[in-house]
């Protein structure tokens, strides 16, 4: 079994200790650390920071961790731990900012509707605050639109997936022909081929409504984009070689 390199394991431990204190604080820690809306009133602005090293359950942390440890690990022993921990946290910035486009665009589409209504702010505030809303108000714009900007504007962003996305990225460009095996069906694949097999799906699933359970698949894209523009521009400036220890 390969030994976890020293930045992939502060970083197993930091989550370790994050989902520990979620276990026991709950709500409390979601409310403080988890990434919420930018106009949500539990904004802060740490939590484009924390919420990567926060997550919703244990298949959650132990899939991220398990990710982190096998492709992070090759990665970090190439680089070296500084420059490694720029591309991870970099890539995790990434993932949020693509994720709160999104969210900014649903809930920018729903106030389109009520500006050009009129719609009295305290209304628009006790909408996006209990989802409700007067009957004849509702009958003028699409469910869809006030169901994706309600919870757009409640979301509750956690998890290292983002940044995972952006070291698999990472690890699909250095190590291509690695034969990776999947889980459904159990057969090898190279990570050139595996990777953007992921990066396609979580693209559909984005736009589509079959996504399983509250994903947040443009998170993935945004980490795993951020990752490729990084990768290329080392490569065009030729420090990807270079270590910044």
């Amino acid at each position: 079994m390969r030994k976890a390199s020293d930045t992939v394991k502060h970083l197993l431990i930091i989550n370790g200790i994050f989902f520990l204190a979620t276990l026991v604080l709950d709500e409390y820690m979601y409310d403080l650390f988890a990434l919420h809306f930018y106009k949500s009133p539990k904004f802060q602005y740490w939590q484009v920071l924390s919420h990567i090293f926060m997550h919703g359950d244990f298949s959650h942390i132990l899939f991220n961790m398990i990710g982190l440890w096998m492709f992070g690990t090759p990665i970090e022993q190439m680089w070296g731990k500084n420059k490694f921990i720029f591309f991870y946290l970099s890539t995790g910035f990434g993932a949020a900012a693509l994720q709160l486009l999104l969210y900014s665009f649903q809930v920018n589409q729903a106030n389109e509707f009520f500006l050009n209504l009129n719609i009295d702010s305290s209304i628009i505030s006790e909408f996006y605050s209990s989802s409700r809303l007067p009957t004849n108000i509702i009958n003028l714009i699409e469910v869809e639109t006030l169901q994706s900007a309600f919870s757009a504007y409640n979301s509750v962003l956690v998890g290292a997936s983002g940044a995972l996305y952006g070291i698999l990225v990472a690890f699909a460009m250095l190590f291509p022909n690695t034969q990776l095996m999947l889980l459904f069906p159990p057969i090898p694949i190279r990570a050139k081929y595996l990777v953007p097999l992921l990066i396609a799906a979580d693209v559909f699933f984005g736009f589509s409504s079959y996504s399983i359970g509250p994903i947040a698949h443009f998170a993935h894209v945004g980490g795993a984009f951020t990752g490729f523009i990084m990768m290329q521009y080392w490569k065009k400036n030729q420090f990807n070689n270079k270590r910044w220890d």
